[in-house]
């Protein structure tokens, strides 16, 4: 699968993370020499590990490590030395993380992104996420055109971190005549690389599996496969026509009740648990009092979201995968993991 691109360096930040993996592995299995961030090089084997599974050994082997923090100058301008592409990934989770999300996003878009500027790399990608182009208009769909207002709610600390994070990214890569193209992700979903260990969009499946949610609520997401958006960065990387461009990378939209059908009729042996029936939306309501999980996701009951990414099917020939395999990819990958689990 090697492009032969081994003069050419990329910088990946947020090495442990779930998207990153995918990343590394497509850039090491093109034959790009690979550096990615890591708070603390302790992590480092880890990371090699289950990304040597997923691009080989031997690829994985060249793998290099950065010990910076995104709340930290330290180290950046020195991580970034060599680098042609900078893809920075990095940004904490709104669920588990015990971070301040908007200044951690905001800070580390514009560490990252000052240091790429400074050290002159061809091209920097920051993921973004597709709420930051949300109408707001259920009839009209998201485009790159759209840039969404910030909330300034507690409740939406996770959307206003992306969408103030990209509009700071934007303004320093205007100030500095750094080249930047961001990929705008909506629910990423698909398999994981390695064990997660900490919280993540897997989680609506892992529950659904687990039987811990007694019923589905009112409630939907525009879902896409991680592998395909490690695959929109890298083509957003080097594409002529992705020089200052917005992409959103999006699939179909699946309401919960679909994505427990889906793993009921698909994976019946394994999906035994999966609830069959509705949640009422006032308890959904009443749980939000007290669940910030469910508090976020009250402003989505009833909402389908309608997602426009023929921008990066047309220009970048980007072609993801159908959603419902995502979902299977994703239920089987955890299902193993369990299984795993249970035998150590």
């Amino acid at each position: 699968m090697s492009d032969n691109h081994a003069g050419e360096t990329v910088l990946v930040t947020g090495g442990t993370g779930y998207l990153a993996g995918w990343v590394i592995a497509g850039l090491l299995q093109r034959g790009y020499r690979v550096r990615t961030t890591v708070r603390g090089l302790d992590k480092a084997e880890q990371v090699r590990a289950v990304v040597g599974a997923q691009a080989g050994g031997g690829a994985a082997g060249v793998l290099e490590f950065a010990d910076v923090d995104l709340l930290r100058d330290d180290g950046w301008d020195e991580a970034v030395v060599g680098a042609d592409y900078v893809l920075h990934t990095a940004s904490p989770m709104p669920f588990g993380s015990g971070v301040d999300l908007i200044t951690t996003a905001r800070e580390g878009a514009r560490r990252v992104l000052g240091a790429a500027a400074r050290a002159g790399v061809r091209r920097a990608v920051l993921t973004s996420s597709g709420v930051t182009a949300d109408t707001g208009d259920p009839d009209m769909p998201a485009t790159e055109t759209i840039w969404t207002a910030p909330s300034g709610s507690p409740l939406r600390a996770y959307p206003d971190s992306k969408i103030l994070a990209e509009c700071d990214a934007w303004d320093l890569a205007a100030a500095t005549g750094l080249e930047m193209t961001a990929v705008l992700p909506t629910f990423m979903q698909g398999p994981m690389l390695g064990t997660p260990n900490r919280p993540g969009t897997v989680d609506i499946l892992r529950r659904l599996l687990d039987g811990k949610i007694p019923a589905v609520p009112n409630i939907g997401w525009n879902v896409v496969d991680v592998r395909d958006i490690a695959e929109l960065h890298i083509l957003a990387m080097t594409s002529p026509a992705a020089a200052g461009q917005r992409f959103l990378g999006s699939g179909d939209f699946l309401w919960y009740r679909d994505i427990a059908r889906i793993l009921r009729e698909r994976l019946p042996d394994d999906a035994a648990k999966v609830p069959t029936r509705a949640m009422p939306d006032i308890i959904v309501k009443l749980l939000a009092r007290r669940n910030p999980q469910l508090a976020m996701l009250r402003p989505e009951l009833g909402r389908i979201r309608l997602v426009d990414s023929g921008k990066a099917r047309t220009q970048l020939g980007w072609h993801p995968r159908p959603t419902e395999q995502t979902i299977i990819d994703t239920a089987t990958a955890l299902i193993a993991q369990s299984r795993q689990g249970v035998a150590a």
